[in-house]
C-alpha cells in the first residue's frame, strides 16, 4: 500500500453525540487514528423510530458517508441503529462495520446478586437481540429493561453546557428499580452510547450503589485487532465532526467535540 493509505480514517457513526462514549476509548488505544464523527442529527432521536424506519435510513446514510470520506473502517456507536440495521450495513458496504451490543455479557459475569438492568432507549430493549444475548450470557440472571428517550435528550444537553436535572436521572433509574425484583438488582448496562457520558450523574441520582457497565472498551479493542498491522499517520490529526442537519443546536456543541480532537464541523 502506498503512504496515501495511511490518511483513511475511521468512520464513528451515531444519531447525536453518544458515540463520543465509544470515540474516547478508540483515541485513546489508537492515537493516531484519523477520525470522521457523523451524528446524524436529521434523524436524532433513533430510540422513539420504527425499526422500518432506522433499517431503510442508516444503510442509505452509511452509503453516502463512505463515498464522500473513504474510511478504511466504519463503528456504528449506536445501539438502536446496531440491534436493527447492522445486518443491512454489513451487506450494503465492503469493509469492516463494528456494531455496539448491549454488555449483557460483562453485568452477567459481575452481578453478585444475579439480577440486571438493561437501561437503553425504547427501540433497543424491545429487540429480539437482547432476549438472546439475555438467554446466551444472562441465563441465571433477573434481567430487567426499561427504555428512557429523556436520558438520550440529557446527554445532549450536558454536552452542550445545559443543566441537567438529577430528579430526571432518579426517575430513569426508578424505571428498573421500581419493577419485580429491581430492589435486588447491583449492574446496570447502560445499552444506549449517550448514557456514559451522563454515568456520573446516574450514579449520583442512585439510591445505592450500582455498578453501571457499557460497551465503548470492548469496541475500541475491536477496531484496534480489525486494523491490527496497518499504517496511521505519524501523528494525530484534527477530526471531522459530520452533522446531517447542521444549526444552532448542533454548533453548540463544538466545544465538547473539540474535547475529543474534532476541530472540523461539517453538514452532509
Amino acid at each position: 500500500m502506498g503512504a496515501m493509505s495511511d490518511a483513511r480514517p475511521l468512520l464513528v457513526f451515531d444519531s447525536g453525540v453518544g458515540g463520543l462514549s465509544v470515540l474516547g476509548p478508540i483515541e485513546r488505544l489508537l492515537p493516531n487514528a484519523p477520525i470522521v464523527y457523523v451524528a446524524d442529527s436529521a434523524g436524532f432521536p433513533y430510540g422513539t423510530k420504527s425499526e422500518a424506519e432506522i433499517a431503510a435510513r442508516v444503510p442509505a446514510l452509511l452509503g453516502r458517508l463512505v463515498e464522500r470520506y473513504r474510511p478504511r473502517l466504519v463503528v456504528i456507536a449506536c445501539n438502536t441503529a446496531s440491534t436493527i440495521a447492522l445486518a443491512h450495513v454489513r451487506a450494503a458496504l465492503d469493509l469492516p462495520v463494528v456494531g455496539t451490543v448491549p454488555a449483557i455479557k460483562p453485568a452477567a459475569a459481575m452481578s453478585k446478586a444475579r439480577v440486571i438492568g438493561v437501561l437503553g432507549t425504547e427501540a433497543t430493549v424491545r429487540q429480539r437481540y437482547v432476549d438472546n444475548l439475555s438467554a446466551e450470557f444472562a441465563a441465571d440472571c433477573l434481567v430487567l429493561r426499561h427504555g428512557s428517550a429523556r436520558l438520550v435528550e440529557l446527554a445532549e444537553m450536558k454536552l452542550r453546557g445545559q443543566p441537567t436535572p438529577a430528579a430526571d436521572f432518579a426517575h430513569a433509574l426508578a424505571g428498573l428499580t421500581d419493577l419485580e425484583g429491581g430492589s435486588r438488582m447491583d449492574t446496570v448496562v447502560l445499552a444506549c452510547t449517550h448514557f456514559p457520558l451522563v454515568g456520573e450523574e446516574l450514579a449520583a441520582a442512585s439510591p445505592r450503589p450500582l455498578a453501571f457497565v457499557h460497551g465503548g472498551d470492548g469496541i475500541a479493542r475491536r477496531v484496534a485487532h480489525l486494523t491490527q498491522g496497518q499504517s496511521w499517520p505519524e501523528a494525530p490529526t484534527s477530526g471531522i465532526a459530520v452533522f446531517t442537519a447542521l444549526g444552532a443546536g448542533e454548533k453548540a456543541l463544538a466545544p465538547a467535540l473539540a474535547r475529543f480532537g474534532l476541530h472540523r464541523i461539517e453538514a452532509l
